[in-house]
C-alpha cells in the first residue's frame, strides 16, 4: 500500500481525533486551578493569597499583576455609562453536576447552557462557585456570599476571553437553588466526590442585569488570569445563615472564609449601568 492510500484511508480517524482533542481543551484557558493543595485562603500560610504569585510562575499575575480582582465598588469611583445596556442573556436548561472542589462548590453545566452577549461578543456558561463571606465588597461594606458565573468566549487567534458575573448574597430568607444544593452539599462535606444533579437552569440563579458595575479584572483564584470582564449585579439577594454555614463546612481548605482579599484598582475605571 502507498503513502497516498494509507492517508486516504487514515484521514478520516486523524480528522476526529484532532477534533476529540481540540473539545477537550476548550476550557482549558479560562480554567481555575482545582487542586486544593496548591494554595489557600489562611492567612499567613506559605500557600495563602499574599503568597499565590511566589507559588509557581504560572501564577505570576497573582502578584505582579496590575487589573486583579476582586475590588472594592466604590460610590466616588463609579462612572454612569448609559450605552451598556441591559445584559443580554440565552441561557438553557442542562445537566449539572456539583464537585467540591475543596477550596469552594462548583455547579458545572455538561452541555451548551447558554450565553450572554457583552459588546456583539458571545461568552458561554460554563460554571458557577460559591465564595464566603463575598469577594467583591461595596463601599467597603462585604456581604455574606458571592456566586460567580463564569463565562468563555470562542478563540479568536488561538485565544478565548472570560466574563464573568458576580451575584452578592446578604442574610435573609433562604435561596432557592442552594436549597436544592444543601441535600448534595449535605453528603459532600469533607469529599471530593462529583455528583450528577439533573438538569438545571441557569436563570435559578436570578441575575437580572438590569443594574450592574463593569469593569475589567481577573480570575480571583490562582492563576489570577487577568482582562477578564467583569459584571457585579446591583441587586442585592439573601440567602440563610444555614445556607451559608453549610457551604462553609461542605468546603475544607481549614480557612473560616474563601475569599480573595480586595485588590488594588490602579487607576481602573469601574461602569455602572442602571435605567
Amino acid at each position: 500500500m502507498n503513502h497516498q492510500k494509507i492517508l486516504t484511508k487514515f484521514l478520516p480517524n486523524l480528522l476526529i481525533l484532532v477534533t476529540i482533542l481540540l473539545l477537550s481543551t476548550k476550557w482549558t484557558i479560562a480554567q481555575e486551578v482545582e487542586d486544593e493543595r496548591e494554595f489557600d485562603y489562611i492567612k499567613g500560610s506559605k500557600k495563602g493569597p499574599s503568597r499565590w504569585g511566589e507559588l509557581k510562575k504560572e501564577w505570576a499575575s497573582c502578584k505582579n499583576g496590575k487589573m486583579q480582582s476582586p475590588i472594592d465598588l466604590a460610590n466616588h469611583r463609579v462612572k454612569i455609562v448609559r450605552k451598556l445596556g441591559k445584559v443580554k442573556k440565552n441561557y438553557k436548561s442542562q445537566n449539572a453536576t456539583i464537585k467540591n472542589r475543596g477550596h469552594d462548590i462548583q455547579l458545572k453545566w455538561e452541555g451548551d447552557a447558554g450565553s450572554l452577549n457583552i459588546n456583539g461578543t458571545k461568552f458561554f456558561l460554563h460554571q458557577a462557585h460559591w465564595h464566603s463571606p463575598s469577594e467583591h465588597t461595596i463601599n467597603r461594606r462585604r456581604y455574606a456570599m458571592e456566586v460567580h458565573m463564569v463565562h468563555e468566549s470562542s478563540k479568536i487567534n488561538g485565544k478565548s476571553k472570560i466574563a464573568v458575573v458576580g451575584l452578592l448574597y446578604k442574610i435573609g430568607r433562604p435561596d432557592p437553588l442552594l436549597t436544592k444544593l444543601s441535600k448534595y452539599l449535605k453528603a459532600m462535606v469533607d469529599t471530593e466526590a462529583e455528583r450528577n444533579i439533573g438538569v438545571i437552569n441557569p436563570f435559578r440563579i436570578k441575575f437580572r442585569g438590569k443594574r450592574y458595575y463593569r469593569y475589567i479584572g481577573s480570575l480571583t483564584v490562582p492563576p489570577c488570569t487577568e482582562d477578564v470582564i467583569w459584571t457585579i449585579d446591583k441587586k442585592i439577594r439573601s440567602v440563610s445563615r444555614r445556607q451559608m454555614k453549610l457551604f462553609r463546612e461542605a468546603v475544607h481548605d481549614h480557612a473560616e472564609r474563601n475569599a480573595r482579599p480586595i485588590q488594588l484598582l490602579n487607576k481602573r475605571e469601574i461602569h455602572f449601568y442602571g435605567p
